[in-house]
């Protein structure tokens, strides 16, 4: 199962993209199209044409990391399908990939801290 720190910025891909492609070409691809490039820290989720199927890309320090997983008997609840990149935190990622229905899934509010005078 993939574990993504509360930190890791986390971007989703709304437009399908070619499952065929391995991690070098989805790293380009995000790096060239969506603008985020996974060697700098970020994890950038593609969606395949069916629902079923989720790819992400990641550099984890050592190396780039290709997540694929296929839901079996169901669907990925997905954003509408439009051009361009959304955000989403790693507690909506964990519910994506348990099949849940990320959407309902909200981060805590962290305040910022107040100056001390």
């Amino acid at each position: 199962m993939l574990t993504a720190s509360a930190g890791l910025m986390i971007y989703v891909a709304t437009r399908p993209a070619d499952f065929r492609k391995g991690a070098d070409g989805l790293a380009l691809l995000a790096k060239e199209t969506l603008g985020h490039d996974p060697m700098k820290g970020v994890a950038v989720v593609f969606r395949a044409k069916r629902a079923d199927r989720v790819k992400i890309v990641v550099w984890d320090g050592s190396g780039l990391v290709l997540y694929w997983k296929r839901l079996e008997g169901s669907a990925f609840k997905w954003p509408p399908i439009v051009d361009g990149v959304m955000r989403m935190n790693a507690a909506q990622l964990t519910a994506l990939l348990a099949g849940m229905d990320w959407t309902r899934m909200h981060a805590p509010r962290i305040p910022q801290p107040k100056a001390l005078a």
